[in-house]
Protein backbone atom coordinates (compact mmCIF):
# COMPACT_ATOMS: atom_id res chain seq x y z
CA UNK A 1 0.00 0.00 0.00
CA UNK A 2 1.78 2.88 -1.21
CA UNK A 3 1.29 6.27 1.09
CA UNK A 4 0.63 9.19 -1.00
CA UNK A 5 1.85 12.86 0.76
CA UNK A 6 -0.25 15.87 0.46
CA UNK A 7 1.68 18.85 -1.59
CA UNK A 8 -0.58 21.99 0.01
CA UNK A 9 0.60 20.32 3.45
CA UNK A 10 4.48 21.65 2.40
CA UNK A 11 4.19 24.63 1.19
CA UNK A 12 7.17 27.13 1.92
CA UNK A 13 6.47 30.58 2.46
CA UNK A 14 8.18 32.90 0.51
CA UNK A 15 10.86 34.53 1.03
CA UNK A 16 11.68 38.62 1.09
CA UNK A 17 12.87 40.41 -1.41
CA UNK A 18 16.72 41.79 -0.47
CA UNK A 19 16.96 44.62 1.02
CA UNK A 20 18.28 47.39 -0.68
CA UNK A 21 22.20 48.12 0.20
CA UNK A 22 24.01 51.03 0.78
CA UNK A 23 28.11 50.73 -0.36
CA UNK A 24 29.49 50.76 3.50
CA UNK A 25 27.13 48.73 5.08
CA UNK A 26 27.32 44.98 5.50
CA UNK A 27 24.25 42.65 4.61
CA UNK A 28 22.54 41.05 7.75
CA UNK A 29 20.59 37.55 6.84
CA UNK A 30 17.21 37.35 6.06
CA UNK A 31 15.13 37.10 8.87
CA UNK A 32 12.10 35.13 7.18
CA UNK A 33 13.84 31.74 5.84
CA UNK A 34 12.87 30.15 2.74
CA UNK A 35 11.64 26.90 4.88
CA UNK A 36 8.92 26.31 7.87
CA UNK A 37 9.86 27.05 11.08
CA UNK A 38 8.24 23.41 11.60
CA UNK A 39 9.40 20.17 9.75
CA UNK A 40 6.74 17.77 8.48
CA UNK A 41 6.00 16.01 11.58
CA UNK A 42 5.64 19.14 13.59
CA UNK A 43 8.86 19.56 14.97
CA UNK A 44 10.67 22.62 15.66
CA UNK A 45 13.70 22.74 12.93
CA UNK A 46 17.24 24.33 14.78
CA UNK A 47 18.29 27.66 12.71
CA UNK A 48 21.09 28.60 13.35
CA UNK A 49 22.00 32.14 13.53
CA UNK A 50 25.37 34.16 13.57
CA UNK A 51 25.13 35.17 17.22
CA UNK A 52 24.61 31.92 18.32
CA UNK A 53 27.41 30.24 16.77
CA UNK A 54 27.84 26.15 17.46
CA UNK A 55 30.07 25.18 20.00
CA UNK A 56 32.04 23.10 17.77
CA UNK A 57 33.05 26.06 15.64
CA UNK A 58 36.66 26.38 15.49
CA UNK A 59 38.46 29.22 16.49
CA UNK A 60 40.71 31.53 14.30
CA UNK A 61 44.61 30.17 14.25
CA UNK A 62 45.93 33.70 14.53
CA UNK A 63 45.06 33.65 18.45
CA UNK A 64 47.49 31.23 20.16
CA UNK A 65 50.56 29.68 17.71
CA UNK A 66 50.17 26.26 17.19
CA UNK A 67 52.70 23.89 18.49
CA UNK A 68 53.46 20.91 16.88
CA UNK A 69 54.75 17.82 19.48
CA UNK A 70 56.40 15.23 17.08
CA UNK A 71 55.04 11.72 18.52
CA UNK A 72 57.91 10.08 20.75
CA UNK A 73 58.37 6.30 20.20
CA UNK A 74 56.89 4.07 23.01
CA UNK A 75 58.27 0.84 23.77
CA UNK A 76 55.98 -2.18 22.81
CA UNK A 77 54.10 -3.60 25.59
CA UNK A 78 54.86 -7.33 26.37
CA UNK A 79 52.19 -9.02 26.52
CA UNK A 80 51.47 -12.15 29.68
CA UNK A 81 50.79 -15.65 28.77
CA UNK A 82 48.17 -15.86 30.78
CA UNK A 83 48.28 -19.75 30.76
CA UNK A 84 51.47 -19.68 32.38
CA UNK A 85 50.56 -16.99 34.62
CA UNK A 86 48.04 -19.05 36.58
CA UNK A 87 50.72 -21.98 36.49
CA UNK A 88 53.92 -20.03 37.83
CA UNK A 89 54.53 -17.51 40.63
CA UNK A 90 57.44 -15.81 42.23
CA UNK A 91 58.92 -16.61 45.93
CA UNK A 92 59.57 -13.75 48.16
CA UNK A 93 63.57 -14.49 47.40
CA UNK A 94 62.68 -14.23 43.69
CA UNK A 95 62.75 -18.36 42.89
CA UNK A 96 60.21 -18.97 40.38
CA UNK A 97 57.84 -21.59 41.78
CA UNK A 98 55.60 -24.81 40.25
CA UNK A 99 53.04 -27.31 41.15
CA UNK A 100 54.10 -30.98 40.77
CA UNK A 101 52.79 -33.00 37.75
CA UNK A 102 50.31 -36.41 38.32
CA UNK A 103 48.19 -34.80 41.22
CA UNK A 104 45.14 -34.99 39.34
CA UNK A 105 43.35 -37.74 38.98
CA UNK A 106 43.91 -41.74 39.64
CA UNK A 107 44.80 -40.70 43.37
CA UNK A 108 43.22 -43.70 44.36
CA UNK A 109 46.46 -46.11 43.30
CA UNK A 110 48.95 -43.75 44.76
CA UNK A 111 49.92 -43.95 48.12
CA UNK A 112 49.46 -40.92 51.05
CA UNK A 113 53.41 -40.47 51.02
CA UNK A 114 53.66 -39.81 47.29
CA UNK A 115 50.45 -37.79 47.26
CA UNK A 116 51.63 -35.45 49.86
CA UNK A 117 55.02 -35.34 48.11
CA UNK A 118 53.38 -33.95 44.81
CA UNK A 119 51.54 -31.37 46.46
CA UNK A 120 54.60 -29.60 47.35
CA UNK A 121 55.72 -26.70 45.16
CA UNK A 122 58.70 -27.14 43.50
CA UNK A 123 61.15 -24.85 42.10
CA UNK A 124 61.49 -24.23 38.76
CA UNK A 125 65.28 -25.43 36.96
CA UNK A 126 67.17 -22.93 36.31
CA UNK A 127 67.37 -24.29 32.44
CA UNK A 128 63.86 -23.49 32.26
CA UNK A 129 63.82 -19.95 33.40
CA UNK A 130 64.29 -18.27 30.26
CA UNK A 131 61.36 -19.77 29.07
CA UNK A 132 59.20 -18.80 32.29
CA UNK A 133 60.52 -15.30 31.88
CA UNK A 134 59.84 -15.43 28.18
CA UNK A 135 55.86 -16.18 28.47
CA UNK A 136 55.64 -14.18 31.73
CA UNK A 137 58.11 -10.57 31.01
CA UNK A 138 56.97 -8.62 34.00
CA UNK A 139 58.21 -11.02 36.34
CA UNK A 140 60.50 -9.96 39.16
CA UNK A 141 62.91 -12.73 39.32
CA UNK A 142 66.52 -13.04 41.04
CA UNK A 143 68.83 -15.20 39.12
CA UNK A 144 70.94 -15.74 41.38
CA UNK A 145 68.86 -17.14 43.92
CA UNK A 146 69.28 -20.62 44.84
Amino acid sequence: MAMSLSLARLSLPRAAPPAAVSAGAKAQPAANLAFPAKSFFGAPLAVSTPAAASPLARKPATSRPIAVVAAGKKGYKMKTHKASAKRFRVTGRGKIVRRCAGKQHLLGKKNTKRKKRLSKMVQVNKSDYDNVTGALPYLKVNRKAE
